[in-house]
């Protein structure tokens, strides 16, 4: 039998790392407790009492044909049908579950949850983190042999990355449900008369069960923001992987499960619902009316439809946009091919923030190294690419595979878009021959033309970009303009040495609601953002309806309510 975890065990043990989280989020400094290097995890018993390379390899090799079992309520039978994007075939099993016996033994759980109290919450929520944590290794490959991943991006993106924003969202959790005080005397003067007296007791109040609905690409860091930022306010959590992609949310809500019940709670406060292939239950669960709370990362036609139809439930949703980049002039040319050649290739550009448009004066631009054509331009990008993925062993460390036979169908269609700048090629992976690994397309189009607008201004989700040439810095602003009020933007770039550009740029995005990075020539690039520091989305443009994480995303998935009583 496990060992039993007190309150006052939990909050001793996290408190610290509360404090420093709280002040993280408050000066937006970096910050992380999650080792990004391998090495940091030690081999055999290493960090923080961690598996090591080989005994995380080893483990996850161990789930490899066997069966997650959770334990919970209403389980009618298993399924699978994992296969790996670099060829192995997982044969995990998965509980198929009855909602209409899971869903009632979820809300059972609330009333306990809900007495602990944020504090109590809180520190439970770190304690599954810094399990998770210790199993980061093991964690990597789950996420590599779902989304496609490289193996050090899955185990950075996939483990620490994902990891501070669900500490993030555990942060804001806290500190929007402490702003109110637990309780308060309230005294009213009467003048001649006696003052009124009242006692005033305030609770932070779940609004009942949540929904996370996962995607394929980050299981982990996109699942993890809604999951924690619900289970820390008061909410369960029922977790929906995708299809394709269900291993780590199955051992992060195992995981979730083990530390509920030393902690003293009820297990089924976070639950799985892992469905049949081709089933879409994501569908019926969502307007189920005990669903309050929905997360949702993937498509804009299907966040659209659950924001439109799951009418009794907060929606949070992080769908699709067209990513730009403006190109009016550098003093670092290099640098700023290199930036956008790393940018374009990170995960065959798998990725919601991968630049997919690049909007180029046709007239050219000016730059350290002389001016530069709009040809020269977009050949010198082509070049940065091609150089950066000339090596098959970088390219495989950098791209990964492409996740789905949809991304390929895309880039395969690319070329007939438009004059191919950089033309695609396929990439062996020794280690794993099935693998579907290619690098980048880049599609010249001209952005005045009809036909190819309808190309620019859809979201063509892969290694595919569009070097738009466009008739001046100002059209181009005025295109980005219009695309992230049309369409959505995660990121907007820019490259320019004009303070009137700048000015321009900023304040269309100001406008607009779309994150800026300016000038990116170093280690830094538009398609990475820090937990702790910087926002991911606004929820100001149609890519999506919320930011990962700010107080929005966390303050009404609770409500508070007020007991008063006669002093």
């Amino acid at each position: 039998m496990a060992a039993q975890l007190t309150a006052h065990q939990l909050t001793e043990k996290h408190n610290p790392t509360l404090f420093k989280a709280l002040d993280a989020i408050a000066t937006r400094a970096y910050w992380s407790p999650h080792p990004e290097h391998p090495k940091a995890y030690g081999e055999g018993s290493g960090f923080d009492g961690s598996l090591g390379a080989a005994e995380g390899k080893a483990a996850f090799d161990a789930l490899l044909g066997s069966r997650i079992d959770l334990g919970q309520p209403g389980t009618t039978g298993w399924t699978s049908g994992e296969v790996s994007p670099y060829g192995i075939e997982l044969g995990v099993e998965y509980p198929l579950v009855d909602p209409d016996v899971l869903l009632p033994a979820m809300r059972a759980a609330i009333p306990a949850w809900r007495a602990a109290g944020p504090e109590v919450r809180a520190a439970v929520c770190l304690e599954i983190l810094a399990r998770i944590s210790a199993r980061t290794h093991e964690f990597a490959h789950a996420v590599m042999h779902t989304s496609g991943q490289a193996f050090m991006m899955a185990f950075q993106a996939g483990g620490p990355h994902a990891q501070d924003r669900g500490m993030e969202a555990v942060a804001y959790a806290y500190a929007e449900q402490v702003r109110t005080p637990g309780a308060a005397e309230w005294s009213k003067p009467q003048g001649k008369r006696d003052p009124l007296h009242l006692n005033k007791q305030f609770t932070a109040v779940p609004r009942g069960i949540a929904l996370m609905i996962g995607c394929n690409t980050f299981p982990t860091w996109n699942g993890y923001p809604g999951l924690f930022a619900s289970l820390a306010t008061g909410n369960p959590v029922l977790v929906k992987p995708h299809p394709r992609a269900v291993l780590p949310l199955a051992l992060t809500v195992q995981v979730a499960r083990e530390v509920l019940t030393e902690a003293g709670f009820d297990p089924d406060l976070v639950c799985l619902a892992a469905e049949r292939p081709g089933e879409g239950i994501a569908k019926t669960l969502a307007v189920r009316p005990e669903i309050r709370i929905i997360d949702y990362t993937g498509s804009t036609a299907f966040g659209d439809w659950l924001e439109t139809n799951a009418r009794q439930a907060q929606v949070y949703t992080e769908k699709a946009g067209v990513n730009t980049v403006v190109i009016d002039s550098t003093d670092n040319y290099k640098g700023m091919l290199s930036n956008l050649a790393f940018s374009l290739s990170l995960y065959s550009g798998q990725m919601c923030t991968t630049p997919q448009n690049l909007l180029i004066p046709r007239d050219g631009i000016t730059t350290d190294a002389g001016p530069k054509s709009y040809d020269e331009v977009v050949t010198d990008i082509a070049g940065a690419v091609s150089g950066l993925l000339g090596d098959d062993a970088r390219a495989n460390a950098l791209l990964g595979a492409l996740v789905n036979p949809d991304v390929k169908a895309r880039l395969d269609a690319a070329p007939g878009l438009g004059e191919v700048a950089l033309a695609t090629r396929e990439v062996e992976n020794p280690e794993f021959p099935d693998a579907v690994v290619r690098t980048p397309v880049i599609v010249k189009l001209d952005g005045t033309k009809p036909d190819a607008e309808a190309a620019y201004l859809s979201e063509c989700f892969g290694p595919v970009s569009f070097a738009v040439a466009v008739d001046s810095s100002a059209d181009a602003v005025e295109l980005l303009r219009r695309t992230v009020r049309d369409k959505g933007a995660m990121t907007v770039g820019a490259y320019t040495t004009s303070d009137e550009v700048e000015r321009a740029v900023e304040e269309a995005c100001l406008e607009e609601c779309a994150q800026l990075s300016l000038n990116l020539t170093g280690g830094v690039y538009v398609n990475q953002t820090a937990a702790f520091s910087d926002f991911h989305g606004s929820g100001g443009n149609p890519a999506a309806n919320a930011a990962l994480c700010d107080g929005a995303f966390v303050s009404n998935r609770f409500r508070v309510v007020e007991v008063r009583r006669e002093a």
